[in-house]
């Protein structure tokens, strides 16, 4: 047998029929983690209003779904690669929608922070599923490409209903409402995907090590934990508490992965240059922009007083923008280069978060709408070229594997984001001086000085609010700044990483390769 097949004949024998039927399916996922992260953002002050959380609460509610998908996203790709990655995705779809209810349902700070843990639980069997079946159906390079493209492009239309449709639901029914839109999209995809969803596992993947599961969350918790509380509250004896247990915890996995004869995750992988240069750049991304886009929302509708619906339609351009660039990252990679790409899209998303550091509270939607554009146009260019990278960096049967390791940078970036950011804008806010009389409640968040104005005579209730969406301004305009640095920083740590990276036919050489020196030694086939 040849160790290589010929390029025309490989690319024949893996086109799978049915893959791009298949891969709508797999979208519907996407979607619906996509709609369900924006919803929350536009949600929030009638949250804030409604349950009348604590400051820290209301950061809680945003960012612990994203610390609890963070610490179980690999647990649960490795999980994919043995139970089956369809059976996988449609359990945790169907469990997406039942606790999407009760996040409806809430009826206090302390419930709906419950809700958004349990929701980050299902979440996290969603994503690394969907990459991983799309490394799977498609490993001819180049349609795999324009797969992930279209992956990525349906996450970014889902940043764009959300809004819109939550902003809708938002002006005529209650907040809960924005989380059970949820459920129509999962019976579609559960109800289609039996049928349509081929499945795929890891033929000998050796026992699921629960202890590896444990490291992995409690580490992951306990280090974003000690970041956000750090960031709130400054050092002390909890956050090293907290921040030594996690790394703790992140040791003994490392080190626990490097002795299994069958790891839950494989640290081989981060050999190789490319893939540790796209998780990077991913994590790095989204920390930069998730605390901003967490406020955004905010500062459209109670600093600006837009309407929900309004509020949604303003975010639009940044999901037009991911759309367009994602649908051609590839092809743009491949033309001039991988590095070029996600460098320079990186680079327009910290010079676009640059320009929101001089918005002010009357800044009109020009600027606004152009720096929206450009955070999309950059952010459909590197994330979909990385996502590309990290399932070409690696072989089909560590799919799973690498695709939990690119969607936790993903989360993770979020919850440090959200941690980091969220408390300079709430620190900066927290300080604003109001007139006397001015409620304590009043400097827990801007949507509590709003509900508190309600009750106030004119005399203070103006000058307090005048003060409180200053100090929001403030924080929002530092926060954008910071993420600017971070987003430059990316761009220039890729830039070196990913040199000489290509999305090319590399590994199904190897893996055809690997196949052929399997044919001569038996044995090696069941560990394969």
């Amino acid at each position: 047998m040849t160790s290589a097949l010929r390029p025309e004949t490989a690319t024949e024998d893996i086109r799978r029929p049915g893959r791009w039927l298949a891969l709508s399916v797999l979208v519907l996922a996407v979607l619906l983690v996509a709609v369900d992260a924006t919803v929350l953002g536009l949600a929030t002050p009638y949250i804030s209003e409604d349950l009348a959380p604590t400051g820290t609460q209301l950061l809680w509610i945003g960012d612990v779904y994203s610390f609890v998908i963070a610490g179980l996203l690999v647990s649960m790709g490795s999980l994919g690669d043995r139970v089956g990655r369809k059976r996988l995705l449609l359990h945790g779809a169907t469990a997406f929608g039942a606790i999407s209810v009760l996040n409806a349902y809430a009826h206090t700070p302390e419930l709906m922070i419950l809700a958004r843990a349990l929701l980050g639980v299902a979440g996290a069997t969603l994503m690394p599923a969907t990459l991983a079946l799309i490394r799977n159906l498609f490993h001819d390079p180049r349609e795999r490409s324009l797969a992930i493209g279209i992956w990525g492009a349906t996450a970014s239309a889902g940043t764009a209903i959300g809004p819109v449709l939550g902003g809708f639901l938002l002006e005529h029914f209650w907040w809960g409402s924005v989380f059970l839109i949820n459920l129509p999209v999962m019976a579609v995809l559960v109800v289609v995907g039996v049928r349509l969803l081929p499945e795929s596992r890891t033929p000998d993947p050796g026992p699921w090590d629960l202890t590896s599961v444990v490291l992995s969350l409690a580490g992951m918790i306990g280090v974003v934990y000690a970041v956000k509380d750090a960031a709130s509250h400054g050092f002390g004896v909890p956050v090293l508490v907290s921040g030594l247990l996690g790394a703790g915890a992140l040791y003994g996995f490392v080190r626990r992965q490097l002795t299994l004869p069958v790891p839950l995750l494989d640290m081989r992988l981060f050999r190789h240059r490319g893939f540790s240069g796209a998780v990077l750049a991913d994590l790095l991304t989204i920390l930069g922009l998730s605390g901003l886009v967490f406020f955004l929302s905010q500062y459209l509708q109670l600093v600006q007083g837009r309407r929900p619906f309004e509020a949604g339609l303003a975010e639009l351009p940044a999901a037009i923008g991911a759309v367009a660039a994602g649908l051609v990252a590839g092809r743009a990679a491949r033309r001039y280069s991988v590095r070029s790409v996600v460098a320079g899209g990186l680079a327009a998303i910290g010079l676009a978060l640059a320009a929101l550091t001089v918005i002010e509270q009357s800044t009109g939607y020009p600027l606004l709408g152009v720096a929206l554009l450009m955070v999309g146009l950059g952010a459909g260019f590197s994330f979909t070229v990385t996502a590309d990278v990290i399932l070409s960096s690696v072989p089909k049967e560590q799919a799973g594997a690498a695709s939990a390791v690119s969607e936790t940078a993903y989360e993770l970036g979020a919850a440090l984001g959200i941690a980091v950011l969220g408390s300079v804008v709430t620190g900066v806010y927290r300080g604003f001086t109001g007139p006397a009389g001015t409620p304590a409640a009043a400097h827990e968040s801007l949507g509590g000085a709003v509900e508190a104005a309600s009750a106030l005579p004119a005399h203070i209730a103006e000058p307090m609010l005048e003060a409180a969406r200053q100090a929001f301004v403030d924080g929002l305009t530092l926060a954008a700044g910071t993420g600017a640095t971070v987003l430059l920083a990316a761009a220039a740590a890729s830039w070196f990483m990913l040199r000489g990276q290509r999305l090319d036919e590399t590994v199904q050489r190897r893996e055809a390769g690997g196949r052929d020196r399997a044919a001569d030694d038996g044995a090696a086939v069941s560990r394969k």
